[in-house]
């Protein structure tokens, strides 16, 4: 049959990416814990596109999908991305994985326990210059205001916010990327902010969590400074951005801060 992918194109125009995305598809990762969970990812795969060609064979990227067996860690990805550009002859391949990752929580007091859920990344990339690895992991928590805390005789406003963290691992010698635990960073997260949050709660716990917070008042700008002093004391990662937003509750709008990094000399630590 004509293959019209591979015909000639006579724009002269290279295409950056080209691929398919919004994929829904069942995957399985590590957990620190169970070893494994399986949970349902949304999946986005391209490659590059020289000019001379009309098209991507898009039905390329679920054969190299389902022959990974769909089992992703910083190990595999790369491995994933060099199937990529010899199936589909490309100078460079990008996969983006995102999926709900869950873990049992325990409530401080009464302990029961219950699944939470966090909304987590791998974004991997491999061309002729580079090969990247991100672990995306985007946390709930409680937050209180210090000013509010420090001007009120009684109370202070507290809100739920989201710390997200896009961390770069080193590469090890093998050409995988070092592991760094999805549990690690929620850890990092929830010990950052004033307070973690729980998908069950009775009355005691409910007590303990919000003294919890009154003691431990912190604006966006603490938490991103706290989650950027326990980061960077990793010798695992290479490079990281910290993103805290405040959806408050007594003002209309959001506060945010940021606080990018970079390792000097990352190579004095594979």
């Amino acid at each position: 049959m004509k293959d019209i992918q591979n015909s000639p194109d006579h724009r002269n125009i290279d295409l950056r990416e080209a691929g398919i995305k919004d994929l829904k598809y069942p995957i399985t990762i590590l957990d620190k814990e169970e070893r494994e969970q399986t949970t349902v990812a949304d999946i986005s795969m391209s490659v590059s596109l020289p000019h001379h060609f009309k098209g991507t064979h898009m039905s390329r990227f679920l054969e190299v999908l389902t022959s990974s067996g769909c089992r992703f860690t910083g190990s595999t990805i790369p491995q994933v991305l060099q199937k990529l550009k010899l199936a589909l002859d490309a100078e460079s391949a990008k996969i983006r994985i995102e999926f709900p990752y869950f873990l049992t929580k325990q409530a401080p007091v009464s302990k029961a326990e219950a699944k939470m859920s966090y909304a987590c990344a791998f974004t991997g990339e491999s061309c002729s210059d580079k090969e990247d690895f991100i672990l995306t992991v985007t946390v709930p928590v409680s937050t209180l205001c210090p000013c509010s805390k420090e001007i009120s005789t009684e109370g202070a406003h507290n809100q739920r916010g989201y710390i997200t963290m896009d961390v770069r691992t080193r590469m090890n010698k093998d050409g995988t990327f070092a592991m760094l635990w999805i549990e690690e960073l929620v850890a990092i997260a929830e010990a950052s902010a004033s307070a973690p949050l729980y998908t069950i709660l009775k009355r005691p716990d409910e007590k303990h969590v919000t003294e919890q917070a009154y003691n431990n008042p912190v604006f966006v700008e603490d938490i991103v400074r706290n989650v950027a002093e326990k980061l960077r004391k990793d010798p695992r990662i290479t490079q990281f951005t910290v993103t805290a937003e405040n959806h408050e509750s007594i003002h209309n709008h959001n506060a945010y801060a940021v606080v990018t990094w970079t390792r000097p000399n990352p190579q004095d630590y594979t």
